[in-house]
This record gives C-alpha cells, sequence and structure tokens, in this order.
C-alpha cells in the first residue's frame, strides 16, 4: 500500500469516528429534551380519574356549548355541557351512538344571587368539572364511556368514580348513556 493510500484510509476511518462521535454527543445532549417534550404534552397519571384514567381536556373552557342546565337543592348548581368538535357534530347530526373520540364536559357553580339584578342567577364558586370520553374498546365494559369527575382540578376518589357508569345507565342508557340533549 503506498503512503498516500495510507494517509486516505486513516483519515477517513477518523472521519468516520469523527461523525460517530458526533452523533453520540447529539443523541445523548437530545434525549433528555425530547423526554421533558413527550412527558409535558402526556396527561398527568396524578391528575387521572381512577379507574379510568380520564384527564381534564385542555382547552375545553372555549368549546362550544351544548346545554346549560339548573340543579335544584341540595346542590344548587348551574351547569353548562360543553363539548369537543366530534361531540358536536354528533348532536347536530342526530348521530346515536356518540362515535369514538367524543368528548363531553360538565362545568358547575354554585348559584349565587347577582350583586347587579335582583331576578338573576349566576355562577358562584366552581364546585366540580365531570368529563365524559368516548372509547367503546376502552371503555367497553361501562357502555363504551369512561368518566372523570374533578375538585378544583383534582380527581375524586375511586368510590365517586364507581358511581357515574350505574347513574347513566339507570336513567339515559336510551341515549347512549348521555343525559344532556343540544339546546335548541
Amino acid at each position: 500500500m503506498t503512503t498516500i493510500e495510507s494517509q486516505k484510509k486513516k483519515s477517513s476511518s477518523a472521519t468516520v469516528i469523527t461523525l460517530a462521535v458526533l452523533l453520540l454527543v447529539v443523541l445523548l445532549t437530545s434525549v433528555p429534551y425530547l423526554v421533558s417534550i413527550a412527558l409535558a404534552e402526556s396527561p398527568a397519571t396524578a391528575d387521572a380519574s381512577p379507574i379510568f384514567g380520564v384527564t381534564i381536556p385542555a382547552g375545553y373552557k372555549q368549546w362550544e356549548l351544548i346545554a346549560p342546565a339548573e340543579e335544584a337543592a341540595p346542590l344548587n348548581e348551574l351547569r353548562a355541557v360543553v363539548g369537543n368538535q366530534t361531540s358536536i357534530d354528533a348532536y347536530q347530526g342526530g348521530k346515536l351512538p356518540f362515535p369514538d373520540g367524543t368528548i363531553l364536559v360538565k362545568r358547575a357553580w354554585k348559584r349565587t344571587q347577582s350583586p347587579d339584578f335582583a331576578s338573576a342567577t349566576i355562577p358562584g364558586a366552581a364546585t366540580t368539572v365531570q368529563v365524559m370520553v368516548k372509547d367503546s374498546k376502552k371503555y367497553a365494559a361501562t357502555g363504551g364511556w369512561g368518566f372523570g369527575r374533578f375538585i378544583n382540578g383534582k380527581p375524586v376518589d375511586e368510590a365517586q368514580h364507581r358511581t357515574c357508569f350505574a347513574c347513566h345507565e339507570a336513567r339515559a342508557k336510551g341515549h347512549d348513556y348521555v343525559f344532556t340533549r343540544l339546546a335548541p
């Protein structure tokens, strides 16, 4: 082998080693960053409902209103059910059962007398956020629905979550386990 060929071979080997080291450095420095992004985008399990793993959906306060409601004593609440676009399309199209991907969120507040208008009742302190998620395979045992009930952003205990489906099954089975109808 000539000296020139030997130098080219050494130079080529050095280039490959340099590129391999550079690639390794890039990977090792990127992994923690990529892991932190993945963890930030996935819901925290501590904030997921027991049994179902349902979380409060991001941006739900900007979702379209499906219907308001007033709950009498002893709860004395004002409620509003909002839904993601899948639910709105299903309601408007009269589709039952609701398609997978439907998410309904019930927001509830204590009823409070308006300080500005004597005959008006307005939302007071927030009481709960309740979430229903349609996934017919994941939640097959509960009519295709997963449930979450949250107070101050934290899920209530497992015992309360065990009552969700039984109540919906007893009262709303004929409407795919959903109480709320689209407001006219």
